[in-house]
């Protein structure tokens, strides 16, 4: 699994397509389309051209949320937020083949999200961003820390967990030490797509 991943941002649908465009122009293998104040229409038609654009790139596509259009464009996944559909009934609509991610904040979510057998887990978030309207309690550094340790301590295998939330490259090294396994980002990558190819050398 890739250890970047990329999450689209854009107010218009030609925002959003030149941004995830120019991801993978810059060599993103991982993007989740997020769109949340666009119509049904709006969204699905992203959705097929993202798909469509990260199949000739040979890149992952996943979809935020929406689960039905994931089946219905064939991506390669969904991510679901912690109110949204759960695990085993996105596994019923999109099969056993296909990557489900769930979002977390807490330990117990992490445990929940275990034990939902989900894909990946996005855990954050990690400071404050601008990006997500209905911000979750900051984690800070520590908070990931804690979160492990208490995974270590009931003896529970650290699942493959992505810091979100305001992420920055000088936070990976500190991240992957804690025993994350990769990063979510969106804003640095839309306002500088060049900092792909430095997330991606300071992936260990």
């Amino acid at each position: 699994m890739e250890k970047l991943q990329y999450i689209s941002q854009g107010q218009t649908r030609e925002e959003q397509e030149f941004n995830i465009r120019t991801a993978l122009d810059h060599g993103i293998q991982w993007v989740q389309v997020r769109w949340k104040n666009a119509s049904e229409k709006e969204l699905t038609e992203l959705c097929t051209f993202s798909k469509q654009l990260c199949s000739e790139y040979q890149a992952v596509c996943i979809i935020n949320d929406h689960v039905q259009i994931a089946k219905e464009i064939d991506a390669d996944g969904v991510h679901l937020g912690l109110n949204d559909l759960s695990i085993e009934e996105a596994r019923t609509v999109l099969g056993h083949n296909k990557i489900i991610g769930g979002t977390a904040n807490t330990l117990s979510d992490v445990i929940h999200r275990i034990e939902e057998q989900c894909g990946y887990i996005g855990l954050g978030p990690l400071r404050f961003t601008a990006t997500k309207e209905k911000l979750s309690p900051i984690l800070g550094f520590k908070g990931y820390q804690d979160i492990v340790n208490g995974l270590e301590e009931k003896s529970i295998t650290i699942p493959k967990i992505f810091a979100i939330g305001g992420v920055v490259l000088e936070d990976v090294e500190l991240l992957q030490q804690i025993g994350l396994y990769g990063v979510a980002v969106s804003g640095q990558i839309t306002n500088r797509p060049v900092a792909i190819s430095e997330f991606q050398k300071a992936m260990i």
